[in-house]
């Protein structure tokens, strides 16, 4: 199978990039100063590719998803049965943090308050979290923290915004509606305690790496006062990104695009409908089973090929990917998760440099795959790795303006066939280069060199 096709050209590799960029809705993201504390947030969230999603909760002891509450019309009254039955005696900041490592991810995103409302931190705006409802009587939040600190990995929260428990949650919203409660509430007051929580988790736990929410598809036309969130966040960690799961074009004040279950510009969800907004980083987030929360009854994990297309996937579309994980109610995190985590720490380490620090590429994505990028540094040029991820392919056609480059396998040195035909330029795949997942070309891009400036009282040939 050879795939073909004429691709927008161009020198350097930026402007080659810039030529073929899907360009979003900007949707009033404005970018920020290029030196202040959230450009570097930005770059570094760009550069890191890969993080790992936890969603861990009371709901773990039923086993059966983290929505099990809603899909269940659980009450309440029936609900706060659990907290006093979670007692997580084996959970284990540093082993956790240290399969996050493995993995090669740079940052883990913890769920902090998911929409049952029960919280996994020490919070002093209610009783109902985990410090103060359970035997555990513990914060697993602060010994992460800690241990993400230990081992440089970035901590972000999650938070949902939606709560089935909290009596100010009202009007409801889509959801929640078999929970027994009273029909009335003061929503000034939950936004108000919504916030709290919030300013508590940005100032109890160190440096963050950020805020992850979710849940405003709920109500959208609630008055969740965002913009003061958002605002709060900024002010007390200058150096936090903010995400909002909301399934529509970004706020002003969101720092990356988040998309669920779907890479940037698909829908197979069927809730990924906004545009990708060009103007930000760009993170998808993916279960390794069916659920985000743990279900002892789930069986059908993703393969490790699945995943590593996922990772690639996401890069070759500008985007980072979140991978979940759910532990078991004693704190630990299920074998077949452990096991697709340390699958991709040695898929990575063989051959993050085509991942990792990357931008996508300048040819769209391809039946055969997907194409990074790398701006040039002191040590070497502009690289492309071309992405093949389609073990029949056998050659690839990419844009005339590389035709003075020279393709590598990924980590090799003898340069593929290359052949110039009217749709571009051709290159051979032979069988030996192939390699499992995803077959790495890397195509150094020649950097036009300066021309030499004359030498005073000389013409322009040298000559007087």
């Amino acid at each position: 199978m050879e795939t073909r096709g004429r691709f927008a050209a161009g020198f350097p590799l930026a402007a080659i990039i810039a030529a073929t960029a899907v360009v979003g809705a900007a949707s009033g993201q404005e970018a920020p100063p290029e030196q202040s504390r959230n450009a570097i947030a930005r770059r570094w969230f760009e550069d890191a590719r890969f993080g790992v999603f936890v969603h861990w909760g009371v709901y773990s002891l039923l086993g059966k998803g983290e929505w099990v509450m809603e899909n269940d019309k659980i009450p309440v009254s029936e609900y706060r049965k659990l907290p006093p039955q979670f007692n997580p005696s084996r959970f284990d900041a540093e082993a956790w943090v240290k399969l996050v490592k493995s993995a090669g991810a740079r940052y883990v995103t913890v769920t902090t308050k998911h929409h049952d409302g029960f919280c996994m931190f020490d919070s002093k705006l209610t009783d109902y979290d985990v410090v103060d409802a359970t035997p555990y009587g513990k914060d697993p939040i602060r010994a992460l923290a800690e241990a993400c600190r230990r081992h440089g990995v970035k901590l972000f929260f999650y938070y949902s915004l939606l709560d089935w428990h909290h009596p100010d949650f009202f009007p409801l919203g889509k959801t929640g509606r078999h929970a027994g409660r009273e029909p009335k509430g003061d929503w000034a007051k939950y936004v108000a305690y919504y916030q709290g929580q919030v300013r508590e988790l940005c100032t109890n736990y160190g440096e963050i790496g950020g805020v992850w929410f979710d849940g405003w598809w709920d109500a959208p036309d609630a008055a969740w006062d965002l913009e003061g969130t958002y605002r709060l966040i900024h002010e007390l960690q200058p150096g936090a990104l903010v995400g909002n799961n909301h399934h529509v074009a970004p706020f002003p004040g969101e720092d990356f695009q988040v998309f669920e279950q779907d890479l940037p510009g698909e829908n197979k969800a069927g809730f990924n409908k906004a545009e990708t907004t060009a103007a930000l980083p760009l993170e998808t987030c993916l279960t390794i089973g069916r659920s985000w929360g743990y279900d002892s009854g789930d069986r059908d994990f993703k393969s490790t090929e699945q995943l590593v297309h996922a990772l690639v996937g996401a890069a070759g579309r500008g985007a980072n990917l979140l991978l979940n994980v759910g532990p078991r109610p004693d704190g630990t995190i299920p074998p077949e998760a452990a096991e697709r985590l340390l699958d991709l720490g040695r898929w990575l380490e063989a051959n993050g440099k085509s991942i990792r620090g990357t931008r996508k590429g300048p040819i769209p994505p391809q039946p055969w795959g997907v194409t990074t990028s790398r701006e040039a540094s002191d040590e070497r040029a502009p690289t492309i790795y071309v992405h093949v991820l389609k073990p029949d392919v056998k050659a690839v056609v990419l844009p005339e303006a590389l035709e003075q480059t020279v393709a590598l396998p990924l980590g090799g040195m003898t340069p593929l066939e290359k052949e110039i035909t009217p749709d571009g330029v051709r290159l051979t795949i032979p069988d030996d280069v192939r390699t499992p997942y995803d077959t790495i070309i890397a195509v150094d891009v020649p950097v036009p060199m300066p021309e030499e400036p004359d030498a005073p009282g000389l013409g322009p040939g040298g000559s007087p």
